[in-house]
């Protein structure tokens, strides 16, 4: 298995892809970036993606360096030079370096990176035993970002996000769920929230700030397929605590039922079916459409 790094365009050897200390990336976290796996060897999603990046880009008044279908073939360069079975891609755009200070006009010559790694395996445990997550408040991301009805922004300014899942690993969950200052469940610190009542999903909306992932969106395209109905509104604590299932979603793991919320259990305290049944049908559409690449 191989790690692969195109810088700019170029494949440069791991050990050799240096950033310079002077990038508004690393002084700032002044960058927007993405994450994709492949189904099969082939990129998942990987244009809906490419829009969400430059979405974030435009929301955080940076301009990508290349147009998107560049930046496709910059992806399956590293993915053809990595030969691994599947893949984990990070795709990285910075504003660039440039004199220290916060003013983006300082910043010279965007850079950008695309990472591929051998995907990382998940813990079978965490599929047919559930996780358990911690609640953390007030959630950190409402209010730092511009937020729109796609939601907000997807950049390398992630500190709160870090912080908090070490708040949640620290009292032994696996996830950190975000819950705002009105009380309201945003997301996980890298993961979309989904709660089952009575056979209803119900899902926080991208509108009041959290990021719209995009295998939340094709999870929630999976569900409504199958007839199930899929809410879009405002989820409570109190809606999570009394949910038949609670699940995750992100995409490195998918689908993973949630089974402790504190020290509560959820439902029965086993993983749901709606979770397993959603895994299942998430798993085969996305293999699916990923051969369509």
């Amino acid at each position: 298995m191989t790690a692969v790094v195109v810088r700019d365009g170029e494949i440069v050897p791991p050990d050799a892809a240096h950033v310079s200390v002077f990038d508004r990336g690393f002084l700032y976290g002044d960058s927007v970036y993405e994450v994709v796996r492949t189904y099969g060897g082939r990129p998942f999603a990987l244009g809906e993606h490419l829009d969400r990046l430059e979405r974030s880009a435009a929301m955080i008044g940076m301009s990508l360096p290349i147009p998107k279908r560049m930046f496709a073939e910059e992806v399956r360069l590293g993915l053809d030079a990595a030969g691994n079975a599947e893949s984990y891609v990070r795709i990285v755009v910075t504003r660039g370096g440039g004199p220290v200070g916060l003013d983006p006009a300082l910043a010279v010559g965007a850079l950008r990176v695309v990472l591929v790694l051998p995907l990382p395996v998940q813990a079978a445990a965490n599929y047919g035993s559930g996780v358990a997550v911690a609640i953390v408040r007030p959630g950190p991301r409402a209010g730092l970002l511009p937020v729109s009805d796609a939601g907000t922004a997807k950049t390398g300014n992630y500190l709160p996000n870090v912080l908090a899942l070490r708040d949640a690993k620290a009292r032994g969950a696996y996830e950190a769920f975000l819950v705002d200052a009105d009380g309201r469940v945003l997301e996980g610190s890298s993961s979309n929230v989904f709660c089952v009542k009575a056979e209803r999903i119900r899902t926080p909306p991208p509108s009041i700030g959290i990021l719209e992932g995009i295998t939340r969106r094709h999870v929630i395209r999976v569900a409504r397929a199958r007839g199930h109905e899929v809410l879009e509104g405002d989820v409570r604590v109190l809606d999570l605590f009394s949910a038949d299932e609670v699940f995750l979603t992100s995409s490195l793991r998918e689908v993973v039922p949630v089974t402790r919320i504190d020290d509560q259990p959820v439902g029965e305290g086993t993983p749901g079916k709606m979770a397993k049944e959603l895994l299942a049908a998430f798993r085969e559409s996305a293999a699916r459409e990923a051969a369509r690449q």
